[in-house]
């Protein structure tokens, strides 16, 4: 049966990501939906957009855009960094690139010029990096860098939990898709290494940056697949966890 996996964010964790994949079994009839941070931790972010493209190559993904993937894209766009990226994993970033070559470079640069913000699929299930401020949903988003830095619709999504979509207290903006997958806030926040469920929201942001592992899961049945801890993979590497 062709499935489709979402998977979390991977803060340049290959060795998570090729265990996910093996693990979940991935097949070309799968369709993969990258929730974004590919990039800003671990030591292979370079590795990862690498193997992000070969995978799109052979079966149907798609790539949501995440906040550290906008300050690598601006990086590889213009040369410049900043303070707060490299502290926030970018530093790690810019040495996995130090191989490439400018052609190489541009080569992945257009690859996260292609990322989408968000992504609805055909039975009203949005996807999307962080998540999104407007009642009239994503279409209608006025600042554009909610969807990679929004937190307010997970926490709204939690504090409802257990409300019944038919209340008039369930908030709009939930109601306006039958489920919402996101990533951006590592579960390790609420001392968990599985993906949760606030109301009709999936957080999928295990905490692979950090002390967490690396989630894929099938929206259908919500069985889902996780590396081992990526700090394991990585001996001798911090990742995020001095952030």
């Amino acid at each position: 049966m062709k499935r489709t996996l979402v998977i979390g964010d991977i803060h340049g964790g290959l060795r998570a990501l090729m265990q996910v994949v093996e693990r979940a079994g991935v097949t070309t009839d799968d369709t993969l939906i990258f929730l974004g941070d590919y990039v800003d931790g671990w030591s292979e972010s370079a590795e990862v957009i690498e193997l992000l493209t070969e995978l799109s190559l052979r079966q149907h993904c798609i790539f949501l855009k995440g906040n550290h993937d906008e300050w690598c894209e601006e990086w590889l766009r213009t040369g410049k960094t900043n303070d707060p990226w490299l502290f926030h994993g970018g530093a790690a970033t810019v040495k996995s690139y130090s191989a490439l070559s400018p052609k190489e470079r541009k080569q992945h640069l257009h690859f996260f010029e292609q990322m989408k913000l968000y992504h609805i699929d055909d039975d009203n299930r949005l996807f999307v990096h962080a998540g999104f401020t407007s009642m009239h949903g994503p279409q209608h988003e006025k600042y554009p860098s909610n969807f990679s830095w929004d937190r307010t619709l997970w926490e709204t999504a939690c504090s409802v939990k257990d409300i019944s979509p038919d209340s008039a207290l369930f908030p709009k903006r939930l109601k306006l898709f039958n489920e919402i997958y996101i990533g951006h806030t590592p579960t390790l926040y609420y001392n968990t290494t599985v993906p949760m469920q606030g109301s009709n929201v999936w957080n999928v942001d295990t905490g692979a940056a950090f002390n967490g592992k690396l989630t894929a899961m099938d929206i259908r049945t919500k069985v889902y697949w996780q590396s081992d801890p990526v700090m394991h993979l990585y001996p001798g590497e911090k990742g995020r966890n001095n952030d």
